[in-house]
């Protein structure tokens, strides 16, 4: 077993404090990372405060890593020593199931290990995420950080970057498409950034005038503060990207599509979003929602950004300073997504 330090949460309503525990020794498939940086998402403050249900406690949060190999099994042949790597949303799944064999492991039929608050093949060893010194993860479900993708800029890209990259990817968006993207945070800037490199007419929907600017430097093409009414918006998109973690409502968005329009839910507000059906048959609309990607899909993304010059736009912190961090989120208080440096753990 591997002694390993990290933070955790040890019940919904404390603060994420040290916490040192183990993982397992390097099998013949594993390769062992040492965590440089790791994003702070909104689903980790969804999970350490239980607001989707089922969390694990002890929960060491961290979806978004990247780092250096410093150890491989004997098997492994996908990886060595130095290589920079990054690691997602999940570290194993059936591997057999109908999705699995497709690629679309995100949707395994059988049982998914996410990264934390979840369990292990085993299904009895629970999972532990990067806001640790090191992590062990079978070499099927590691992700090759491209050179020119800078590891910090990089980690966000593990989730936010292939959440929005997925869907735009499944229904094909690209040149001659109108494409809205509602919420301009984590999510909603690598959205923007990268419809528009995908070739899409890109406008930013959000309340208020105070992130035009920003809009526009991602690569918006419009910026619309709408003050809630989209009245004037009426049958202007082909697709609405929504990336809106809190409850809001869906019906006046729907009403922005075409016909045949798609609204794709990204955000995973914790109380039930309803929807009118006059809102979607009247013009044969669809409502639908995505959720990250496989690995193929995943390190496709990472190979695009790099391409493109589409990393995350980030604030950098000691591990130390998490719990502040997780406050100025709730208050949305961070262009675009925080970023731990976990140097600052060792």
């Amino acid at each position: 077993m591997l002694a390993t330090r990290g933070f955790a949460a040890h019940d919904a309503t404390s603060s994420l404090v040290p916490f040192s525990f183990s993982r397992r020794a390097v099998g013949a498939r594993d390769v062992l990372i040492q965590v440089r940086f790791c994003g702070i998402c909104h689903s980790d403050l969804h999970q350490v405060r239980n607001e989707w249900g089922e969390s694990i406690y002890p929960m060491v949060p961290g979806h978004e890593i990247t780092g250096t190999v410093v150890q491989v099994g004997a098997e492994v042949r996908s990886f060595a020593p130095g290589d920079t790597v990054g690691v997602g949303c999940f570290v194993d799944t059936c591997r057999t199931c109908g999705a699995c064999r497709a690629g679309d492991e995100q949707y395994c039929e059988d049982h998914v290990a996410w990264t934390y608050n979840g369990y292990e093949r085993d299904r009895r060893t629970p999972t532990y995420g990067g806001y640790s010194d090191q992590i062990v993860v079978d070499e099927r479900y590691v992700l090759r950080i491209p050179a020119g993708l800078p590891l910090d800029r990089a980690a966000p890209l593990l989730c936010a970057g292939i959440t929005t990259y997925s869907p735009l990817k499944h229904w094909q968006v690209g040149p001659g498409h109108r494409l809205a993207v509602v919420g301009l945070g984590g999510l909603g800037h690598m959205a923007v950034k990268l419809g528009a490199a995908l070739g899409a007419h890109v406008t930013v929907l959000s309340r208020s005038e105070k992130k035009r600017t920003d809009a526009l430097r991602l690569g918006a093409a419009e910026y619309v503060p709408t003050g809630g009414d989209y009245s004037k918006l009426a049958r202007s998109f082909d697709f609405v990207l929504d990336t809106v973690s809190a409850p809001h409502p869906i019906d006046p968005l729907m009403e922005t599509l075409k016909t045949n329009g798609t609204l794709i839910l990204v955000g995973a507000p914790e109380k039930p979003l309803s929807v009118k059906a006059m809102s979607l048959i009247l013009r044969r609309r669809r409502l639908a929602g995505s959720l990250i990607g496989g690995i193929r899909e995943t390190q496709d993304m990472l190979n695009f950004c790099a391409a493109h010059g589409a990393a995350a736009d980030i604030e950098v912190i000691p591990i130390q300073d998490v719990n502040a961090a997780y406050e100025r989120l709730l208050l949305g208080d961070v262009r675009y997504r925080f970023v731990i440096d976990l140097a600052s753990l060792r």
